[in-house]
């Protein structure tokens, strides 16, 4: 096992406003697919981005806690609705009590099934998006729908140009691999291609999705799975998923 526990980055920062991966430790990548958490900070208060699950939860408190006081984290952003994403919302309230959830109107009413919610404000994502106010930081939560849920979104910063993308980009490693930021690019489609094929749908909601961001300055990419993409390779992406042709169901043969 080459994993060691790694400590949080500040991926980006500007002034007040941080942009900032939460770490990662070893034992994760024995419990399940590896998943990267992020926190933006911005005037000493914090977004919290896709949490994930329980079992990574003390970990991910732990770290935000070294950036920003818990009751100050004031939102939560879910991407979407799978169980790495929204896993440990039964601790929100207790860990960041003056959090609001940020969701897609397609998952509120299925995340009580995760337990009783006690004392969260739960704001439903229209599917158009919904900027978002964190300290003086405007974020954008830009429709990502089908990419791969049917109710999803990345999470744009305009301050220091970092995109969230969610699943969009993710890769997985195979035992015994990992590195934060993608370096070969070439060389890291082989841990990207086979998931994007898969998970993702239909080639029209990657083409609406570059659409979007297309419109944004985009600085660096970074996925909820895999590595984070910084400049050249960052346009390497959008490059790579313009140039898919078959995924999902015109993927698949016969099954």
């Amino acid at each position: 096992m080459v994993i060691r526990i790694r400590k949080p980055y500040v991926i980006a920062e500007k002034g007040d406003h941080k942009f900032v991966w939460l770490g990662l430790d070893e034992v994760e990548a024995e419990r399940g697919i590896l998943t990267n958490q992020y926190l933006i900070v911005d005037s000493d208060e914090g977004i919290l981005i896709d949490p994930g699950g329980q079992y990574v939860f003390e970990r991910v408190y732990k770290n935000v806690s070294n950036f920003v006081q818990p009751e100050n984290v004031k939102a939560v952003f879910f991407s979407h609705q799978d169980p790495d994403v929204v896993g440990s919302l039964i601790m929100i309230s207790d860990f960041f009590p003056n959090a609001s959830i940020y969701v897609s109107s397609l998952w509120i009413r299925f995340l009580p099934h995760l337990g009783v919610i006690t004392g969260v404000d739960m704001v439903e994502i229209p599917d158009e998006g919904l900027n978002i106010r964190v300290g003086n930081a405007i974020l954008k939560a830009i429709p990502a729908h089908f990419l791969h849920s049917p109710g999803n979104f990345s999470l744009y910063d305009p301050i220091v140009r970092v995109l969230f993308s969610g699943d969009i980009g993710a890769a997985v490693f195979p035992e015994g691999v990992w590195y934060l930021f993608v370096d070969d690019f070439r060389e890291h489609v082989k841990y990207m291609e086979a998931f994007h094929r898969r998970y993702i749908p239909t080639k029209r909601a990657i083409e609406l999705w570059l659409k979007r961001v297309g419109e944004l300055d985009i600085d660096v990419i970074a996925p909820q799975h895999g590595a984070i993409f910084v400049g050249e390779n960052a346009r390497k992406l959008l490059e790579w998923l313009r140039s898919l042709d078959a995924v999902g169901v015109d993927a698949m043969g016969e099954v």
